[in-house]
């Protein structure tokens, strides 16, 4: 998979943001555990962080907020990220993100800290080398990714979306 810009300066494709528009996030990740979020990750894939960020206000879950501080984060809205981060305390790809992140060389502590990451994608900016923060993002991004899509059983996510409301 190609990395994604920590700040994107544009979207990467007009032709998949407008097929992304039209895509029923139910129909896309059938019985996925939260279709709408995996939806709004394919739009930060793509860097269509409004399309995103629209998505996201509009089903809110735990693992949206997740999304949605990935999303500020890569509108370099280090605030606006550790915000919707707050919200998420502790999610289930934590633990194998810490784990991918020391394997790509990001120094982590023995959890996986999102403020952290948000400091050290600033400071890869700043610096010009933003490589390795690109790789642990793209990690971090497939990890959510396979995490939101994947097939649940339809009362586990009914619970789920009741509980995160």
């Amino acid at each position: 998979m190609r990395p994604m810009e920590l700040f994107p300066p544009s979207r990467s494709s007009e032709s998949v943001r407008e097929a992304l528009l039209k895509a029923d996030a139910q129909k896309l990740f059938p019985g996925a555990r939260d279709a709408e979020a995996a939806l709004s990750g394919l739009f930060l894939y793509f860097s269509c962080l409004k399309e995103s960020h629209d998505l996201l206000h509009e089903f809110a879950s735990v693992d949206g907020a997740y999304w949605h501080g990935i999303m500020h984060r890569m509108e370099r809205d280090a605030y606006n990220a550790a915000y919707w981060f707050h919200r998420v305390p502790w999610h289930p790809v934590y633990p194998a993100l810490a784990k991918a992140a020391a394997q790509l060389g990001y120094e982590t502590a023995t959890a996986w800290d999102p403020f952290a990451f948000i400091r050290y994608c600033e400071a890869s900016a700043r610096s010009g080398n933003d490589e390795l923060a690109k790789r642990v993002q793209l990690a971090e991004w497939q990890l959510l990714m396979e995490y939101c899509a994947a097939p649940v059983h339809s009362d586990v996510r009914a619970g789920e979306k009741a509980a995160a409301r």
